[in-house]
């Protein structure tokens, strides 16, 4: 019999807003979920079609946001539903983030920015000192510029997009680059595609610098049985998704490298 967070309840949205051409967030009541910290996940239940894992995003009295981008069958069946529909929800499950109150970089892409800019909002009045760098393909793409503005303050928040079309145009991890050359910082914390995490734990490593990163990979069940999502000797959903620098150590042969795919394979990231 299901227990405590793994008990599936059964809800209805309450609140769907467009942030981008491909990306809406999705607000629903869940008592256990509004009590998780940043950095945690959840299992989002689409009644007949799958359960796919969200980052959460927000939390206020018992309400959820989850921030998705459709792109399989069962976030794109998401992304036809409108408010009221029912759902089912597990969780939160996983690791957090931990909350440094020195000098703090925050680094992510993409549905990546959702916990980044729940875990900034956690950390707005706690920090000496608070910066953010994301970057998208496209400014049509680029995620809460407002909010991370609004938390961090403009002057210490950096865009980059492939094309240019907004703030500068490289790749995410060039300004970090160029930040850790001429600033320090206590803590760096990032979340987006694993490729990008790995260029950003190879640049911490550099600067000899902490990093607290949350991976992005197949999750099935969520509770660490399935081990859909290996890495290395850590399953993410149990023993992350946020993984501190000593643990990437460990797994650094396979960050970035490789993953296992839908039907068991392992194949190239």
């Amino acid at each position: 019999m299901l227990t405590g967070n793994n008990t599936m309840r059964i809800t209805q949205i309450v609140n769907i807003r467009t942030e981008s051409p491909s990306v809406k967030t999705y607000t629903f009541v869940d008592k256990l979920c509004s009590e998780a910290r940043p950095g945690q996940f959840l299992m989002l239940w689409i009644p007949g079609i799958d359960e796919i894992p969200l980052s959460i995003m927000d939390t206020s009295n018992d309400l959820v946001s989850v921030a998705v981008k459709a792109v399989g069958d069962a976030t794109r069946h998401l992304h036809s539903l409108e408010a009221g529909a029912t759902i089912g929800i597990r969780g939160p499950f996983g690791t957090s983030f931990s909350e440094n109150t020195g000098r703090v970089l925050l680094i992510g892409g993409g549905t990546g920015i959702a916990p980044l800019l729940f875990l900034a909002k956690q950390l707005q009045t706690k920090t000496a000192h608070l910066a953010f760098v994301e970057g998208a393909k496209t400014k049509a793409e680029l995620l809460f510029v407002r909010e991370l503005g609004g938390v961090c303050q403009e002057q210490n928040l950096i865009t980059t997009t492939d094309d240019g079309t907004a703030g500068l145009q490289c790749l995410v991890t060039q300004p970090l680059a160029t930040l850790l050359d001429k600033e320090h910082f206590d803590m760096i914390y990032t979340c987006g595609p694993e490729i990008m995490v790995k260029k950003i734990f190879e640049l911490t490593e550099q600067h000899k610098l902490p990093l607290e990163a949350s991976l992005e990979r197949l999750m099935r069940c969520g509770i660490g049985l399935c081990g859909s999502c290996m890495l290395g000797k850590y399953r993410v959903c149990r023993d992350g998704p946020v993984f501190t620098s000593t643990q990437l150590r460990e797994v650094r042969d396979e960050l970035g490298i490789s993953k296992i795919g839908f039907d068991g394979s392992r194949i190239p990231i």
